[in-house]
């Protein structure tokens, strides 16, 4: 069995993560296939489970740091007061390195939370590309879109996204020629057919002939007598989670199925609610009446009302399985966050400040002696460049005197225009030497 893998995400970091990351999907894949129900639903939600889990530690220690940081918020605050409207070199310095021993004094790092964040922003990223491009990192439904991709190739060579003539194909999926341009066309024709509707595949079925394939013994697309491989794993709880919410509304309500209606509304209705709990759960920083501080927060507090609206939009037009993974992700964040909640709750942050202060203690002392030896070394520097213009100084006041004198010297034995060391020149000197002595005389 060959896993296809050039459909895979290759954005450096993002790229290796998902790939990772699609080894647990493909995984988990595997054993609920074994067990008997092959659901990407399932999956998604098992995955989303998984990955939270492995990301808690990371959680856990970024919800330590706010509640170290709102406890530790009143002596910044105090030493930015202190040197509010010294903009010098020194008093800048004295500036970081106070805050520098109150964060060693608690523990915790100025750049944690961005590092954590960091290291969180590829793995959600990744996570998309996981579950939007589900047959390049599960084995079992790549290699079933690798049957139907077989066929339509050795029929047209792809050809069909210009010239199959079925209304509504084209459109949807111009936007995957590229991957066939390339000369990728077995696995172009596998992303196309990843993103079309239940309409629109049961067109292209009919079309090319697919609806008799199998794989494994199994057919692949739902006939008139046999439900199709693809449809089971799509099938969750009534909704195919490769139709968008939009489309499931409008196929439903064509044939008054009201339960499929009512499911697809939810999906972007609970993105929005459960992101919306998962927001109030997390803990939030308190201005201390910081202006800068009250400013953040109330951009915060902007963004948070405006991200589930904005989830409820991007779910009622992405594939289902997306909108799914979403409102999966938040209730397990929501339900993370309340165990997390009570386990800080518990916490003793006085003895846990003082363990920290008895760590940091030699980390502060060796940061003074640090900044001693800086200090020391910028005044010897100094004085070593003082030294030098002295030396520079002294120098020139010395050639310049070397020259006062030869000039001195070339205006005594240049008063005719004998020439320098010439027998002329030389009696001058003698002639000058002797009106010396005689008037000493």
């Amino acid at each position: 069995m060959n896993l296809i893998i050039l459909t895979q995400n290759t954005t450096p970091i993002i790229g290796q993560v998902a790939w990772l990351l699609g080894k647990i999907m493909n995984g988990i894949f595997y054993v609920i296939d074994f067990i008997g129900i092959p659901n990407i639903g399932l999956a998604i939600i098992l995955f989303t489970i998984v990955v939270n889990l492995l990301m808690m530690p990371l959680n856990i220690k970024q919800q330590k740091f706010s509640k170290l940081q709102v406890k530790m918020s009143p002596e910044i605050q105090a030493i930015e007061s202190k040197y509010k409207g010294r903009s010098d070199q020194e008093s800048l310095m004295a500036k970081n390195q106070e805050i520098q021993m109150v964060y060693a004094k608690y523990g915790v790092s100025a750049s944690g939370s961005c590092l954590q964040l960091l290291i969180q922003m590829p793995i959600l990223f990744a996570l998309y590309q996981v579950i939007y491009r589900m047959p390049a990192y599960v084995t079992q439904i790549g290699n079933t879109f690798k049957v139907l991709a077989d066929h339509i190739e050795s029929v047209d060579k792809g050809g069909f996204l210009q010239n199959s003539g079925i209304d509504g194909i084209v459109s949807t999926v111009s936007m995957y020629g590229q991957s066939i341009a390339k000369g990728d066309i077995t696995n172009g024709i596998i992303d196309v057919l990843n993103k079309l509707s239940s309409a629109d595949m049961a067109l292209l079925s009919d079309h090319y002939g697919l609806s008799q394939l199998t794989y494994q013994g199994h057919v692949i697309l739902s006939n008139e007598s046999t439900r199709g491989l693809i449809d089971i794993y799509n099938n969750f709880l009534g909704l195919n989670m490769g139709d968008t919410p939009s489309a499931l509304i409008r196929s439903a309500w064509a044939v008054g199925a009201w339960g499929i209606v009512i499911g697809a509304v939810l999906i972007p209705v609970l993105s929005a609610v459960t992101q919306w709990i998962n927001v109030k759960l997390m803990p939030q920083q308190p201005s201390n009446g910081n202006e800068k501080a009250s400013s953040m927060a109330a951009s915060m507090k902007t963004m948070n009302m405006f991200m589930p609206l904005m989830s409820a939009w991007f779910c009622f037009s992405f594939p289902a399985g997306m909108g799914l993974y979403w409102v999966a992700g938040s209730v397990v964040r929501s339900i993370q966050q309340v165990v997390i909640n009570k386990h800080i709750d518990k916490m003793d942050f006085d003895e846990v400040i003082k363990k920290n202060s008895a760590k940091s203690a030699k980390k502060i002392e060796k940061m003074k002696k640090t900044q001693e030896r800086m200090n020391a070394y910028a005044s010897m520097n100094t004085r070593s460049i003082q030294n030098k213009a002295n030396v520079s100084s002294g120098n020139s006041q010395s050639q310049v005197q070397k020259a006062d004198a030869n000039r001195t010297a070339d205006g005594t034995y240049s008063r005719t225009n004998a020439k320098p060391g010439s027998m002329m020149s030389k009696a001058n000197m003698v002639k000058d030497y002797n009106e010396r002595n005689n008037n000493r005389n």
